[in-house]
Parts: structure tokens; sequence; C-alpha cells
């Protein structure tokens, strides 16, 4: 958390809305040698400028935005928000401190709140990667997997060559489905999908007769559901098991007659193919 908090706020460190007024001269090299301090680390030093520049009535919120920066650099998330807060409060449409803001509230567990400030930001700047990238990690803590999943479909489609982003969403999708069969388990522990989901799982991993005997175990649950066969057929035909195959494949379509893929399993079973 605390790398990401500073390329957050190194992204938005100097963003100002074209509507804030500048700063005069004699505050304005003031608060540029407070940003530099910060950029080389130097955040005591920072602070002193930003707060002088506060003091000699540069009220800016670009510069309550900096020194809340460097606030939540040092892990002083109280701090840090006071100062975002006061920066939304003068300019209620300025990005970046809402997307600090929501990453110290994130960081101090205040997930709810985070939510909220990291969408408002995302609305006011829908490409920005980094902050919809802190918005997925919020709706991660919150276990809100869908909205993540949809984060990171957007972060796919902002940065497709980008392989972190295609990783977080295959992750996300993940997590959802291994959720959403957590919720079949709770709701119905016999649900035939139960069963085909389980099944699919062993399949990808090549534990083929345990996905043998779930998919039958669905096909017991509920004969009517389309797929079981088809998914046993193909199963059987690797096996070389043409007759298992046949009737699995018959009764497919007997389900879904107009499944072109058990049709072309058909096909391949009367031309004596082994692949599905």
């Amino acid at each position: 958390m605390a790398a990401s908090l500073v390329v957050l706020g190194s992204l938005v460190a100097m963003a100002r809305s074209p509507q804030q007024p500048d700063l005069p001269e004699e505050l304005r090299v003031v608060f540029e040698a407070g940003v530099a301090a910060e950029k080389a680390g130097r955040l005591d030093e920072a602070e002193r400028d930003f707060q002088q520049v506060l003091r000699r009535g540069g009220k800016a919120a670009f510069v309550y935005n900096n020194l809340g920066i460097v606030y939540q650099r040092r892990g002083d998330h109280v701090r840090a928000i006071e100062q975002f807060r006061e920066a939304i409060r003068l300019q209620p449409e300025y990005v970046a401190p809402h997307a600090l803001l929501g990453a110290s509230l994130l960081a101090a567990g205040r997930v709810s709140e985070a939510v909220r400030e990291l969408e408002r930001a995302v609305s006011l700047d829908p490409r920005q990667t980094l902050v919809r990238a802190e918005l997925a990690k919020a709706y991660e803590r919150a276990n809100n997997l869908g909205a993540m999943a949809d984060q990171y479909r957007a972060l796919r489609g902002l940065a497709p060559q980008d392989p972190e982003y295609a990783y977080q969403m295959g992750r996300a999708y993940l997590r959802l489905a291994q959720w959403c069969l957590e919720q079949m388990r709770r709701l119905d522990p016999e649900s035939p999908r139960v069963y085909e989901s389980l099944a699919d799982a062993y399949r990808a991993q090549g534990r083929t007769d345990e996905a043998i005997r779930a998919f039958q175990r669905a096909a017991q649950a509920d004969p009517k559901l389309p797929g079981i066969h088809l998914a046993l057929a193909q199963i059987y035909l690797e096996q070389r098991k043409r007759e298992d195959a046949r009737q699995e494949i018959e009764r497919e379509l007997a389900i879904v007659p107009e499944s072109l893929a058990a049709k072309a399993i058909r096909q391949k079973i009367g031309s004596g193919e082994t692949k599905p």
C-alpha cells in the first residue's frame, strides 16, 4: 500500500484545475521549492514551505493538496485527510485530492469512504489509470468483486499492452468465480451448477476421473441441464470411448436439438475421429 501511495502522490503532486488561481510570485517560489523538496524526499523542508505559503495567504487547493501528500508519505493519514478535504472544499472538481483522499482513507481502513472518493475521482477523470487501479483495490477491500473486475476490464481497455492489468483482471475474475461458487454452495449444496463448476475445475487440472463423476452428479441433479452431457461426450471421445460418447451426445441433443456443438461431436463420432 505504501508504494502505491507514493506513485499516486507523485502522479498528482502538482495537478491543478484551470479554475485555480496562481500564487503571487514570492509565494510561487516558496511553493515550488516545497515541491522540489517533497520530490527529493526532504519532507520536513517541504512541510515548512507549504505551511509558509498557507500562512502568507496562499490558501489554494493545490497547496493543501501538496501538504497532504507530505503527511501521506509519512504515513500520517489523519493529517493528510484534513488537507485533502480542505483542498476539495476549495475546489470540488479538483481530481487530485479526491484520489489521494481515497488512498489515505483506504490506508486508514475507512473503506466505504475511500470507495466514494475514488469513484468521484474516476468520474472526474475516467482515463486516469492509477486512480482506477486504486479504486479496484478499494472494491476488493469492500468485497465488491464484480466492481473490482469492472475496473480492471476498464484498465485493460485503457492500457491493453500492460501485462499487469491483464494479470489483475484474470485474478479478479478468478476471485469472482470462487465467490459465486461459494454462494451457490451456501444457497444449495446439491445444485447441479455446483457439481458442474467442480467438474470444470477438475477437468482444467487434468483430474479427468473426478471431472466425470462430478458431471455425472450434475446430470443426476438435473437431467435436463444443457452442456453436461456434451462435456461428458467430449471427455469420452478424448478417451476413445466412442459408445459412451455417442450415448452422451444423444442425450445432449435430446435436450438441445439445435446445438451445433453437439451435432459436430456426433459427426466426429460417426467418422471415427477421436478429437472433440
